[in-house]
């Protein structure tokens, strides 16, 4: 059976050698591959091309991505392809990219690598593509499982993000943490009670658990 794993950052380019990213190391996805492809399943992991932790193991397939439309092209091509069992959509991805770089007298840079020598720069940011919300017409059959790692304001509101990802977005479940959720992470599914996890390997644990549990009535 398989499954997908997004993981580690995306990146925008502003030029053809500088970008915009998100810091992430890809850790928690190449761990959540390997822990399920121990459990049974085939893994198809799709990696951003900037992570720094190695892996996930040979047995997974691994396809690197650059941007946000990079990634929705691989899982196009997965959705026509393949029967997927769940999403794991653990990447951090770009809310933002560049929409034009003008210099100091507004004027357009569009060199393929814009000189130092243009001064201060002003660089216009128009939002990504927001892939979350292409999924479930992807994947009209499969779990879908997002991601909110927040830093701002209370649990409750991180909690209440959550769920707001899960309705606009027609997702089983959200996987939340940051500072503002506090210390490990939630799990967070609809008319049901918040599962708490104290640190990444019982949140693996966890997930590929309720992934058994889930899909067993469908087989």
């Amino acid at each position: 059976m398989k499954v997908i794993v997004t993981c580690g950052p995306s990146y925008e380019p502003i030029d053809e050698v500088r970008r915009i990213t998100n810091s992430s190391t890809g850790e928690l996805g190449v761990e959540l591959c390997n822990g399920l492809d121990r459990a049974g399943f085939e893994v198809l992991c799709f990696k951003g091309s900037g992570a720094t932790h190695s892996g996930p193991g040979e047995p997974c397939h691994v396809r690197p991505f650059n941007t946000n439309d990079d990634l929705l092209e691989l899982l196009k091509q997965a959705g026509a392809a393949h029967e997927i069992a769940a999403v794991f959509h653990v990447a951090a991805l770009c809310d933002y990219k560049v929409q034009c770089v003008e210099d100091r007298d507004g004027q357009k840079c569009d060199s393929p690598k814009i000189a130092s020598r243009s001064g201060a720069l002003t660089i216009r940011l128009e939002p990504a593509t927001k892939v979350i919300s292409r999924m479930r017409a992807l994947f009209p059959e499969s779990l879908l499982i997002g991601w909110k790692y927040e830093l701002a304001g209370t649990r409750t509101e991180a909690l209440a993000k959550a769920e707001r990802q899960i309705i606009e977005n027609r997702t089983d479940a959200c996987v939340v943490n940051g500072r503002a959720f506090g210390a490990g992470f939630g799990f967070c599914q609809p008319s049901r009670p918040l599962r708490e996890c104290a640190g990444k390997a019982d949140l693996i644990h966890l997930l590929t658990t309720w992934l058994q549990g889930a899909i067993r009535p469908r087989a």
